[in-house]
C-alpha cells in the first residue's frame, strides 16, 4: 500500500479531492486496476486493513500503539508540525503521569462520569500506566502528594522513547506507524456514508493543498478546545454534529476565574451598604467590570496564597472544601486549589451568574483562637502590624482583607475574625477556554457504544479529551486519555474482526 504524499514521503504532489483514492493513499484509482498496481507497477492482493488515527496526543498515540501491535497498518495525522505538543507542555515543571491514591478515591475524581471513565480505567489504570512507562525505559516515583512522575520529571524522554517504538517496533511486536504532520482534518468528503467497501473517505488540508483519502476505520483523538495554539481548537465539533453526533458544549475545566469588580473609589466601603445605596437610588445598577482594584492587581497579581483553604457549596447542595495553594491574577484567581473546585464553580456561575467561595486564610487556627487574637489589645500599633504579630497575616493575605472588607469590618474584631476564617470571594466568570488546562463537554458516552464508536458513525471511534468527561489536575487527565485511546484502538480491532 502506498504512503500518502507528505513532506515525509518524498514530496509527491497531492491529488485533488475530486479524484478517487485508495485506502490511505493519494494514488488515483484506475478503473479495473488495483490501487497498489498504480502505485508500484505490480499487481497486488487487497492489502491489510488501514486505519487513520487523527490527533497525535496521548489518546491518539495510544490507539495507534494498540493497532500497530495487532498488525494493523496505522497512519497518524496531526495538524501540527510534530506530535505531543500539549503533552510536552504538561511536562513543564514535572510530568504528572497519574496518581497513586486508592482506586475508589481515584475513580471519584471523574465526578458524574466516574462510571463511564471507570470502565475504561479497568483495562488501563494507574498501575498499568506506570508499567507501560517502565516498558519504555522510564522509571517512575510517587511524590509526597501521591502524584506519580518520571524519575527525571521530564516529558521529552518518554515521548521520544514512545515515538521510536511506534516508528520502529521490534520484530514481531507490530508494524511501523506512519506519521503525517501538518495534515489538518477537514471532515468527510461529499459522500456522508462509507463506500461499498465500508471505508471512510476523509479530507485533509496540507501544505500541498487539500487531499482525500480512505481508511477502513478512523480514530478521532482531536482534543478539546484549550490551548488552541498546540492543536486543540474544537474545530471538530461542527463536523461531527453535521453527521448526527451529539456534542455537549465545550467549556473551560481546570480554569481560572474573574472576581467581582470593585472600583478604587468604592474599595473599602461595606459591600452591602454600597449595593443598598445604588438599589435605593436607581433601582438597579450596572455590574462593575470584573477584576481586582488597580492597586491590588498591580501589587499582587502573580503572588500565591499559601496554606489556605477554600469552601464552596452550590445551589444543589454539593460541597467542596480543601486546603492548598492558588495564585492571584490581574483579574481574579487560578491555580491547583481553584482548579480542583472549578467544575462546581463554573456550573454555578452558568446557572446563577456568580459563585461565592469562602477563603480560610488560617486553616490551622480555630475560629476561637482567631477571634481571641483579633480582640487582643493592639495599643498604638496599626491593624496590619497587629495581625502580623498575633496571627502571622501579612502580604497578600492582609491585602485581600483590605480589598474585600469595608472599614467597619476591619475595625470590628468579631467581623474581622469571621472574615479571616471565611472570607467571601465572589466569582463572576471563568477565564476563556483557551487559557484553561483542559475542557469539559464533548461527545457523550450515551451516544457511543462500549467501544467508543458513535451510533451515528459506524467505523469511527472517539478518544481523549473530545469525550464528555472532565477531571482535576493530578494525573487523572493523562490516565483517562490514555485509557480511552486503548479502548478506541481495541474497538477498531473488534470492528475489523481482528
Amino acid at each position: 500500500m502506498s504512503e500518502i504524499p507528505t513532506e515525509t514521503s518524498g514530496g509527491r504532489p497531492a491529488v485533488p479531492t475530486s479524484s478517487p483514492v485508495d485506502p490511505i493513499s493519494s494514488a488515483p484509482v484506475v478503473p479495473g486496476v488495483d490501487a497498489a498496481t498504480v502505485a508500484t507497477g505490480h499487481p497486488a492482493a487487497r492489502p491489510m486493513p488501514a486505519v487513520a488515527v487523527v490527533g497525535g496526543g496521548p489518546a491518539g498515540l495510544m490507539a495507534a500503539e494498540v493497532l500497530s501491535r495487532a498488525g494493523v497498518e496505522v497512519h497518524l495525522f496531526d495538524a501540527m508540525p510534530s506530535v505531543g505538543r500539549k503533552f510536552l507542555l504538561a511536562g513543564k515543571g514535572g510530568l504528572n503521569l497519574t496518581h497513586a491514591e486508592p482506586a475508589e478515591q481515584f475513580m471519584s475524581r471523574y465526578g458524574a462520569r466516574a462510571g463511564s471513565v471507570g470502565a475504561m480505567l479497568r483495562g488501563f489504570g494507574p498501575q498499568a500506566l506506570r508499567d507501560w512507562a517502565t516498558g519504555l525505559g522510564i522509571e517512575t516515583f510517587v511524590g509526597t502528594s501521591g502524584r506519580v512522575f518520571p524519575t527525571d520529571m521530564k516529558a521529552a524522554p518518554l515521548l521520544r522513547a514512545w515515538l521510536h517504538r511506534l516508528r520502529h517496533p521490534e520484530a514481531g511486536a507490530g508494524v511501523p506507524v506512519r506519521f503525517h504532520m501538518r495534515h489538518r482534518w477537514l471532515g468527510w468528503d461529499d459522500s456522508a456514508e462509507p463506500d461499498a467497501a465500508g471505508r471512510q473517505h476523509l479530507r485533509f488540508a496540507t501544505p500541498q493543498g487539500t487531499i482525500a483519502l480512505a481508511a477502513d476505520a478512523v480514530v478521532l483523538a482531536l482534543g478539546g478546545a484549550s490551548w488552541a495554539r498546540l492543536g486543540s481548537d474544537g474545530a471538530w465539533v461542527p463536523l461531527l454534529e453535521a453527521r448526527g453526533v451529539p456534542v455537549a458544549p465545550l467549556a473551560p475545566a481546570n480554569c481560572g476565574f474573574d472576581v467581582a469588580g470593585r472600583t478604587a473609589a468604592t474599595a473599602g466601603e461595606p459591600p452591602e451598604s454600597r449595593r443598598e445605596f445604588f438599589r435605593d437610588l436607581l433601582g438597579a445598577a450596572p455590574a462593575p467590570e470584573p477584576g481586582w482594584t488597580a492597586h491590588f492587581a498591580e501589587r499582587f497579581a502573580g503572588q500565591p496564597f499559601k496554606s489556605v483553604a477554600i469552601a464552596f457549596t452550590d445551589r444543589q447542595g454539593r460541597s467542596f472544601r480543601r486546603r492548598g495553594e492558588f495564585v492571584a491574577t490581574a483579574s481574579g484567581i487560578e491555580g491547583s486549589l481553584v482548579y480542583a473546585a472549578s467544575a462546581l464553580l463554573r456550573d454555578e456561575i452558568a446557572a446563577q451568574g456568580s459563585a461565592t467561595l469562602h477563603l480560610d486564610l488560617l486553616p490551622d487556627h480555630t475560629p476561637e483562637r482567631v477571634l481571641a487574637e483579633a480582640r487582643h489589645p493592639r495599643g498604638s500599633r496599626s491593624l496590619s502590624s497587629h495581625l502580623k504579630s498575633r496571627l502571622g497575616i501579612d502580604g497578600i493575605k492582609m491585602a485581600i482583607l483590605h480589598e474585600l472588607l469595608g472599614k467597619e469590618a476591619l475595625n470590628d474584631a468579631a467581623l474581622l475574625a469571621a472574615a479571616i476564617k471565611a472570607l467571601p470571594v465572589v466569582l463572576v466568570a471563568t477565564r476563556p477556554i483557551d487559557e484553561a488546562i483542559s475542557s469539559a463537554g464533548g461527545v457523550p458516552f450515551e451516544a457511543m457504544d462500549a467501544r467508543l464508536m458513535p451510533a451515528a458513525l459506524p467505523g469511527v471511534f472517539c478518544a481523549g479529551e473530545m469525550l464528555d468527561w472532565e477531571a482535576p489536575t493530578g494525573g487523572y487527565l493523562m490516565t483517562a486519555c490514555m485509557a480511552s485511546g486503548r479502548v478506541a484502538g481495541q474497538g477498531v480491532l473488534d470492528f475489523l474482526g481482528r
